[in-house]
């Protein structure tokens, strides 16, 4: 019997039937045995990340993220691109996940970033940045796990060259040790 195994995707898209948000389904129902793939729902409600607004009473929408994040064993970010770089709500929530700074919920969870997005690089600088991002914030990235795939010229969903990219994706993230602080 396998060890239940907990993801959680912070999902850079709002729109209800993005292309990232079909990915993540594609996930959920590929995902491995004992494997559960769950969408943070509700990143639109956290406001920006203020320092006065974090103390003894965080926002409900931000502390649930928190909660959330915590209890989960990894963290996927899943995400399009926005001028360049992430989205502002995946921005924001791993503003919000990196305080307090040194403790934050994203502390030592293993992360990758994945994604499609109709651009010839396929998401690849947003994905850089939540990495980047993620780890600054204290996460175990998975540098080597990533799909930044263009949507332009195959049907992300369908093809199964890039189907199999995305859920290898997923079971490297899955499969990763955690590595104990020192």
């Amino acid at each position: 019997m396998t060890t239940p195994i907990s993801v959680l995707v912070l999902l850079g898209s709002l729109r209800a039937d993005s292309l990232n948000r079909r990915i993540v389904g594609l996930l959920a129902d590929r995902a491995p045995e004992g494997v559960t793939v769950t969408i943070a729902e509700g990143l639109h409600e956290i406001p920006f990340y203020n320092e006065e607004i974090d103390g003894d009473s965080v926002p409900a929408a931000a502390a649930r993220l928190r909660e959330q994040v915590a209890a989960a064993d990894r963290v996927l970010a899943v995400t399009p691109e926005y001028n360049g770089t992430m989205p502002a709500v995946l921005n924001n929530a791993l503003d919000w996940l990196s305080r307090p700074y040194g403790a934050g919920a994203i502390v030592g969870k293993p992360f990758a970033a994945i994604g499609a997005t109709p651009t010839p690089y396929g998401g690849k600088w947003s994905h850089d940045d939540a990495r980047r991002s993620a780890g600054i914030a204290g996460a175990q990235v998975l540098a080597d796990v990533v799909v930044s795939q263009s949507a332009l010229e195959v049907d992300v969903l369908t093809d199964e060259e890039v189907v199999a990219k995305l859920v290898g994706a997923l079971e490297a993230l899955v499969s990763a040790e955690v590595q104990q602080a020192a």
